[in-house]
């Protein structure tokens, strides 16, 4: 809903703000001059039951769950992530990044990847140390997901050039050894029942990202490391920690 100075909501004067808005976040597509707007960050915790196991937990008794980053917590493309502040146990995780192209509310499980536009490779970093501290007090996850430049993020793929891949290899190398590997085979909730789910909890629309888990092989990264995340038939990013 846009905010206009005279109190309607069309046919009036354009708005005026206190100051500029923020610019539209948007990620290149592959193959074209268009940009992808987004409009908001989704992310589903313990998608891989090696994963889930690593972080003491039992796959075979949870329901999905999500947590938010914001759109400007992404950094497009290779490049550099910068080391944030108030930790020292910072960690990388690949995912499978699905783009919404529409939405709604109880979306049924048969129509969901009608909605989906395309895909990317990308990195939900995580300070793991503030992670530990709010999961011990029960407090939300925000500092240690969702702070500035920590989710990389390579450009989209449109599901009309690749399908929708069922299966791949996911693996991440940092300084060129091996850490994290699976295959989108491995997720505990496919991309259709993730929509679904997430789309009984909220209403989803055009723009949503949806990062869909990480393989086991989570670690903690140092400055000038050099991580490279590849899934087969999405593409890879590179990214060094500055």
């Amino acid at each position: 809903m846009s905010t206009n100075p005279a109190g309607n909501t069309g046919g009036g004067p354009s708005p005026r703000y206190v100051f500029a808005p923020a610019e539209t976040v948007a990620v290149p597509v592959v193959g074209s001059d268009a940009l992808f707007p987004v409009h908001r960050i989704y992310c589903v915790g313990r998608n891989y039951a090696a994963h889930a196991v690593e972080m003491g937990h039992d796959p075979d008794k949870e329901l999905p769950f999500f947590f938010q980053k914001n759109p400007d917590n992404l950094s497009i493309g290779d490049g550099e992530f910068p080391y944030p502040p108030r930790s020292s146990d910072v960690h990388h995780e690949i995912e499978l990044v699905v783009a919404l192209s529409g939405g709604g509310k109880d979306i049924p499980l048969e129509s969901a990847m009608d909605h989906v536009f395309g895909y990317a490779v990308a990195l939900d970093m995580t300070r793991r140390d503030l992670q530990a501290e709010a999961k011990k007090l029960g407090r939300p996850w925000e500092v240690a997901k969702a702070f500035e430049h920590s989710a990389p993020c390579a450009p989209l793929v449109p599901a009309s050039q690749i399908g929708h891949p069922t299966e791949g290899a996911v693996w991440l190398d940092v300084n060129g050894e091996r850490r994290q590997t699976g295959d989108l085979n491995q997720l505990i909730w496919k991309v259709p029942e993730m929509i679904s789910y997430l789309s009984s909890m909220f209403e989803l629309r055009a723009g949503d990202l949806i990062f869909s888990g990480t393989p086991s092989g989570v670690a903690a990264v140092e400055r000038g490391d050099r991580m490279h995340a590849h899934i087969d038939g999405i593409g890879a990013l590179k990214v060094t920690v500055a």
